[in-house]
């Protein structure tokens, strides 16, 4: 199975309609055209946090989202791309719930790492802790196991509250390959054909090291999880958010990567009117990608971003997107700090929002997407060009709920007869259908305020122009009676 060179959607089960049953209604009734790349579904799983990302199985679907029928239907029509966090899974978990009252005697102990699988005597070393990259104080929890009242201490990498929510798979272990493999072979009955290893980079814990993106140490695990999956004739996406060497250290090895660095070149060039960064990136990129602007967490900066930006220009950006409304997620350790102290992770807000709601922007930011070479993906907010969601922060005290308004059918269908969605539609079509973007791409020399970028296939040539100075987007190609054609975007 190949994965698709045509434009896909990102939503959560219940953002569109509510649930998946509606999710399909709507996607077979205004979008069967849209997305023949397929739908990323973001986890509809059993979970206890996070929007999905601490998922209690793998086996079952949230039963408020529907059913595996559901999603089955949804993959009659529409290549599905699910989610596999394989560096951890809920606490509430039946394997760590288990654990958590037999301990060292629970059939699922060695699922998780025990800190005596790192620290031979159990003990904790602060001058080891001091090398790793942390999402948190410590990398581990103290549980108490309830059968011999004795404290655990278990890895768990990420997660705000202590203990954590979201604990660590040991991928050293067979049991946790085997689980694995369950999961794997689930997903082919249920006809998933992609899946993401999200959170793939902190699977090794290995002292002296950052644990992170180990090396050599994570190939090996690679390997194991790409044979597993293309047995099943399943792609895998590995999601890495670090330094762009490391993705492109996956793409050599033959991954697919995401975009991260394309979201804030975009954003940076149509908001200072200058493309030479951006032209500079499109030359010299690794093609096996997916790209995207925005998802339901924020547009990439720090580490994603090290070594490709001047910070003090990024600030300046940075305070221009946070005027129009966009809230930002800080790095905390000072060490991943710049020098000057520029500590932006993330920028959250919508795509159509930070570009200033203004829709010839919107759209110059979407052409440059789909021209940019790899499979391209549209998170549902950006498909209905939303703006930031104020009054969701407000009830929940997320931040990153500003880019995750739940849409009704009626918001579906309002959003559908913005002339900017209808635009977005018609520039998805082309996207899809044009066949020279099977073929070569070029960058084409322009002046620092305009974008010429050009795709060719035997007889078919299509090139995209962006006048900086108006945003005004034109696609010049040849239709299938061989003449010039003008498209004005």
């Amino acid at each position: 199975m190949a994965v698709k060179n045509q434009v896909q959607l990102i939503t959560y089960p219940d953002s569109m309609g509510g649930d998946l049953n509606t999710l399909n209604e709507m996607l077979v009734k205004h979008f069967s055209n849209i997305f023949p790349g397929g739908v990323h579904i973001l986890p509809p799983f059993p979970s206890s946090g996070d929007r999905g990302f601490a998922p209690l199985t793998y086996l079952e679907i949230e039963p408020s989202f529907g059913t595996w029928k559901d999603i089955r239907r949804i993959g009659e029509n529409f290549d599905i791309l699910v989610d596999l966090m394989v560096n951890h899974i809920s606490k509430q978990s039946p394997y760590f719930q288990d654990f958590l009252k037999k301990g060292r005697n629970s059939e699922y102990a060695d699922l998780f790492i025990t800190l005596d699988k790192v620290w031979e005597d159990g003990n904790p070393v602060q001058k080891d802790i001091d090398k790793m990259f942390l999402r948190r104080e410590v990398p581990y929890s103290t549980f108490k196991i309830e059968n011999n009242g004795e404290e655990e201490k278990v890895w768990t990498t990420f997660g705000k509250t202590d203990p954590s929510e979201q604990v660590d798979f040991d991928v050293h272990s067979e049991k946790v390959k085997a689980l694995f493999t369950e999961f794997f072979m689930n997903f082919k009955k249920q006809n998933i054909k992609i899946v993401r290893l999200d959170a793939v980079g902190y699977v090794i814990k290995k002292l002296g090291t950052s644990c992170f993106f180990v090396e050599p140490d994570i190939y090996k695990f690679l390997d194991w999880v790409m044979e597993l999956a293309s047995s099943l004739d399943i792609e895998l996406l590995p999601e890495v958010h670090s330094h762009h060497s490391i993705q492109y250290k996956l793409a050599e090895y033959g991954c697919w990567i995401y975009d991260f660095i394309l979201p804030y070149r975009i954003l940076d060039t149509l908001t200072n009117k200058s493309s030479k960064a951006l032209l500079d990136y499109l030359k010299d990129r690794p093609e096996k990608q997916f790209t995207m602007l925005d998802c339901h967490d924020g547009v990439p900066v720090k580490p994603d971003l090290d070594d490709l930006i001047d910070t003090k220009e990024a600030r300046k950006l940075v305070d221009t997107l946070v005027d129009r409304g966009s809230n930002l997620s800080l790095i905390l350790s000072d060490e991943h700090k710049s020098e000057d102290g520029f500590d932006v992770h993330q920028i959250r807000g919508t795509y159509y929002s930070m570009l200033g709601c203004e829709d010839d922007a919107y759209l110059a930011a979407r052409a440059i997407q789909f021209f940019a070479p790899g499979v391209p993906q549209v998170y549902y907010v950006g498909l209905l060009a939303g703006k930031n969601d104020e009054k969701k922060i407000k009830e929940t005290g997320d931040g990153r709920e500003i880019n995750r308004h739940n849409y009704s059918v009626e918001e579906i269908e309002e959003s559908l007869s913005k002339e900017v969605v209808k635009r977005l539609l018609k520039l998805i079509r082309f996207r899809n259908e044009y066949d020279a973007f099977n073929g070569q791409f070029t960058v084409l020399d322009s002046n620092e305020n305009g974008v010429k970028l050009s795709w060719e296939k035997e007889e078919k040539t299509c090139t995209l122009f962006i006048d900086l100075k108006t945003n005004k987007t034109v696609i010049d190609f040849i239709d299938e009676n061989g003449e010039l054609n003008q498209y004005l975007v």
